[in-house]
């Protein structure tokens, strides 16, 4: 059987993440591994900021569906295959 999580990814520009199971397209949980350096202020009082950041590694360990549930189902598709159509009553 085939690995559900082997091509989930962060989606880019242009694409989302959808649900085949139910349809959402806007509620996830999502478990990652982030590698970055950051570049830290720290003020006069001590209390930390990160003012600039770049990620080196990042990997998708998980994504759930947050209305079904589901992990099984869960894809990367293009942004405009996943919006629905326009309705042109409202306008």
């Amino acid at each position: 059987m085939p690995d559900p999580t082997a091509d989930l990814h962060v989606p880019g520009d242009g694409e989302r993440w959808r649900c085949a199971g139910c349809g959402n397209l806007t509620r996830f949980d999502v478990t990652r591994t982030r590698r970055t350096t950051d570049y830290w202020h720290v003020d006069l009082a001590g209390e930390p900021r990160v003012e600039e950041q770049t990620v080196l590694s990042e990997s998708v360990e998980s994504v759930s569906c947050r209305w079904c549930g589901r992990s099984d189902a869960i894809e990367v598709v293009d942004r405009a295959d996943a919006d629905p159509p326009a309705d042109p009553a409202v306008g």
